[in-house]
């Protein structure tokens, strides 16, 4: 089966301000859920830990050790 870049998760290198596209694809899964976030909707990622987050809440539940 042939797959597309839409169909695999991008892989991403996080910066503090940015974020730079090490494979491309349209999304990636949220570090605690799973859940899929679209590349132009993220908002939230640990530089430190290299992960993104679908929310703020995620993020900091994660990153205060309540995740």
């Amino acid at each position: 089966m042939l797959t597309t870049s839409s169909d695999q998760p991008a892989r991403l290198y996080y910066e503090a301000n940015s974020f730079r596209v090490i494979r491309t694809g349209r999304f990636v899964p949220c570090a605690v859920t799973g859940e899929p976030i679209a590349l132009e909707a993220l908002r939230y990622w640990s530089v430190e830990h290299q992960e993104p987050y679908a929310s703020c809440e995620i993020a900091t539940r994660r990153l205060t050790g309540q995740a």
